[in-house]
C-alpha cells in the first residue's frame, strides 16, 4: 500500500479578513499524481504553498512523513544573490544530491548553466526553475503553472520527464493536455473546501458538474422545507409549547444554512464586439522572406488568408512567431516578397503579456479607455460595472488600481478590453496565459461564434485542436509548412511534434549525427486527408441536398404575392432564412470543390 506523505488537514487561512480557505484538506501518497484545479483566485496557489511549508496557516495541522524530500516550483522565481544559472539550480540540491544533474537537466532544457539570471527571458528563468526543482530526485513535487511560457518543445520533454520519474507530485495548470496527460488524482478547491476525486484530470468536468447539480438538488429541497416550516410558523404555533420551541430553532438553523450556503462562481460570459464584415481576403503573402542578420526568420513563404479561417501558429521559442504576425498583419515590411491585405480589415491584437496595463491606471478606465463609464458591445450600451461582471470582476474592484489584481483577474480585464473594440480580425498571441479553465471553455465556444478571421499564436494543444482550422509549423531556417486542422491533425501529417530551435553551436553537432538517427524531413512525409477534411468531403453533399430542398420550400413561400401584406412577419423571417441558406450553400460547394480538388491533388502525388 502507498505511504503517506503529506496531509493537510481543516486548513483555515484568512487574507484581509476575506475566507481563502475555510478547512480545506489535502492528502499526499507515494503513488499521487495529482492536480489542484480551481477558478483563479480560488486558493490553489496559497494552498500549494501551505503544502510546501512556506506559508503559517490560521489553523489546522500539517503532518509531513519524516525524512521526505520536497521541492517547490514558484510561479516567479528568486534570483536574488546568484551570479550564474548553475549556482541557482545547485543550491536546490541536498547534501547527498548529485551535482552532475544540475547540468543534465540545464542541457535538456536549452542552457548553459553560464547565463546571467538577471538577464534571463521569461521562458529561460521557467526552465532554469524546473531544472532546479527536478535536479535533486525529491519525493515531492510541487509545481506551480510549471508550462507557462514554455514553448512546445519544452512543454512536451517536462511531460514526458515527469512520466519516468517516481516523485509523487501536485500539479496546478491550465494545461488541459498536459493534466490529462499526467495525473491520476484530482483535488477540485471550491469556496474554501478541497474536494477530492480518485480518477485523473480526464474525468473532472464530469464529476464537477454532477457535484453541482447536487447541490442545486440540495439547496432546492432546503427551500422546499423552509418554506413548509414558515407555513407551520403561521399557522401551527398553537400545539404544545416544547415542541413549538423546537420547530422555532429548527426554523432559526435552516435560514442560517441557506444564508451561510455559497454559491458557485458564475461563468464569464465573453462575446466580441464586432466590425462590420471584410473582405473575402484577409491577407495574402508571395514568397516573402525576412532575416536578421544571418538568421533567416522567414524564407519564401507562400500563405492565403481568407475571412473565417482561424490559423495557428506553432514554433519554439525563438523561431520568429512574433515577427512572423507583424509580416502577415502589414506592421513590418518583408526583405523581399509582397503582402496583399484585404479591404474593410479591424484587427484586434490580444496583448497577454500584460505589458500594456498601466499598474495606476483604475480597472474601469482600463475598459473604457478613460472615456465615460459605459462600453458598447455589438450596438448594446452598457455600464461599465455591468460590463465588468460579466467577466467575474466585483462592482467594487472598479475603482480599483490594476496593480492589486492577481494574474488571472489582469487577464481577463484584457479580454475585458479588447473584445469591447469592434473587429473582423483578432489576432491571438498567447491568449491562454493566467486563464482558469471554466474562461477558457468560454474563450473558445466564444471564438467558435466569432463571424471573423482569427491569428493564434499558442503552445497550448488542446486549444489549438478546438480552435485552429489549419496550422502553421516551424519546419527550421525560416521554413514554415501550413496543415489542415489543429495540433493533432497536423503531428498525424507531419509524424512529428516541433522540435527545439538549436544554439548555433549545436548545429554542427546535429549534422554529424548518422542520417538513419536523423528525423525523416518534412518533405518527405506523404500527405493525406485530415479526418476533418475527410469527414467534411463525405458530408458535404448531403448538406447540400438538405440546403436546396429548404431553398425550394422557402421560395414556395415567398411566392405568395399577399404574404408581406398578410403576415408580415413570416415574410421578414422567411427572407432571412432564405438568404442565410442561400450564403450557406454557397459557402458549402466552395468547400466541397476545395476539398476535392486537394483529395485529387494528394492521390496524384502518392
Amino acid at each position: 500500500m502507498a505511504n503517506l506523505l503529506l496531509n493537510l488537514q481543516n486548513t483555515k487561512l484568512t487574507f484581509g479578513g476575506k475566507p481563502v480557505l475555510e478547512g480545506a484538506e489535502l492528502m499526499l501518497h507515494s503513488d499521487d499524481r495529482m492536480c489542484l484545479v480551481g477558478r483563479n483566485g480560488s486558493g490553489k496557489s496559497t494552498l500549494l504553498k501551505i503544502a510546501a511549508g512556506l506559508i503559517e496557516t490560521d489553523d489546522g495541522t500539517r503532518f509531513f512523513q519524516p525524512g521526505t524530500t520536497i521541492r517547490y516550483l514558484p510561479q516567479e522565481p528568486d534570483f536574488a544573490g546568484f551570479t550564474t544559472v548553475l549556482d541557482y539550480v545547485e543550491a536546490g540540491l541536498g547534501p547527498t544530491d548529485n551535482p552532475y544533474r544540475c547540468r543534465h537537466y540545464l542541457n535538456e532544457l536549452g542552457l548553459s548553466g553560464e547565463e546571467n539570471p538577471a538577464q534571463l527571458s521569461g521562458g529561460e528563468s521557467r526552465r532554469a526553475a524546473i531544472a532546479r526543482t527536478l535536479a535533486p530526485e525529491p519525493d515531492i513535487l510541487l509545481l506551480d503553472e510549471p508550462t507557462n511560457h514554455l514553448d512546445l518543445p519544452a512543454i512536451e520533454w517536462l511531460e514526458a520527464e515527469l512520466k519516468s520519474l517516481r516523485s509523487a507530485f501536485i500539479l496546478i495548470s491550465h494545461d488541459r493536455r498536459f493534466l490529462e496527460a499526467l495525473t491520476n488524482r484530482t483535488i477540485w478547491l471550491d469556496r474554501g473546501m478541497a474536494k477530492r476525486m480518485n480518477r485523473g484530470f480526464a474525468f473532472f468536468e464530469e464529476w464537477r458538474d454532477q457535484v453541482l447539480e447536487e447541490e442545486e438538488i440540495a439547496q432546492h429541497k432546503l427551500a422546499q422545507k423552509i418554506a413548509t416550516e414558515e407555513h407551520w410558523m403561521r399557522y401551527g404555533v398553537t400545539a404544545r409549547r416544547k415542541r413549538n420551541v423546537r420547530r422555532v430553532g429548527l426554523l432559526g438553523s435552516l435560514r442560517s444554512e441557506r444564508r451561510e450556503y455559497v454559491g458557485s462562481q458564475g461563468n464569464v460570459k465573453l462575446s466580441a464586439s464586432t466590425a462590420d464584415i471584410s473582405g473575402k481576403l484577409v491577407a495574402e503573402a508571395k514568397k516573402i522572406s525576412k532575416s536578421y542578420g544571418d538568421r533567416p526568420i522567414v524564407a519564401g513563404l507562400d500563405l492565403l488568408l481568407l475571412r473565417g479561417d482561424r490559423l495557428g501558429i506553432v514554433g519554439p521559442n525563438g523561431a520568429g512567431k512574433t515577427t512572423l504576425i507583424k509580416l502577415i498583419t502589414g506592421l513590418l515590411e518583408p526583405d523581399s516578397g509582397t503582402i496583399k491585405l484585404g479591404t474593410n480589415l479591424s484587427v484586434v491584437a490580444l496583448d497577454q503579456s500584460r505589458q500594456s496595463l498601466n499598474p495606476e491606471s483604475l480597472v474601469q478606465d482600463v475598459i473604457t479607455a478613460g472615456r465615460g463609464q459605459s462600453v458598447t458591445i455589438n450596438g448594446e450600451t452598457k455600464h461599465v460595472v455591468t460590463y465588468m461582471r460579466d467577466f467575474l470582476f466585483k462592482p467594487e474592484q472598479a475603482r480599483t488600481p490594476v496593480s492589486v489584481l492577481s494574474g488571472g483577474e489582469r487577464a481577463r480585464l484584457i479580454l475585458a478590453r479588447e473584445l469591447a473594440k469592434p473587429s473582423n480580425f483578432l489576432v491571438l498571441d498567447e491568449p491562454t496565459n493566467d486563464l482558469d479553465l471554466e474562461t477558457l471553455d468560454l474563450l473558445q465556444e466564444m471564438l467558435a461564434d466569432y463571424k471573423g478571421t482569427i491569428l493564434l499564436v499558442s503552445h497550448d494543444r488542446d486549444f489549438l485542436d478546438r480552435v485552429a482550422t489549419s496550422t502553421l509549423m516551424y519546419e527550421g531556417d525560416g521554413k514554415w509548412m501550413e496543415y489542415a486542422g489543429g495540433y493533432t491533425d497536423m503531428l498525424a501529417q507531419r509524424g512529428a511534434g516541433v522540435a527545439a530551435r538549436k544554439l548555433k553551436d549545436q548545429e554542427k553537432e546535429i549534422r554529424e549525427v548518422p542520417v538513419s538517427a536523423e528525423v525523416q524531413p518534412v518533405a518527405q512525409v506523404k500527405r493525406k486527408l485530415s479526418f476533418k477534411e475527410k469527414y467534411a468531403l463525405d458530408n458535404l453533399p448531403a448538406k447540400m441536398d438538405a440546403l436546396k430542398a429548404e431553398l425550394v420550400k422557402l421560395e414556395h413561400v415567398l411566392a405568395d404575392a399577399n404574404l408581406f401584406t398578410r403576415d408580415p412577419k413570416l415574410f421578414e423571417k422567411t427572407s432571412i432564412r432564405h438568404a442565410a441558406a442561400a450564403q450557406e450553400l454557397s459557402a458549402s460547394e466552395e468547400q466541397w470543390l476545395e476539398l476535392e480538388m486537394l483529395k485529387e491533388a494528394l492521390e496524384g502525388r502518392v
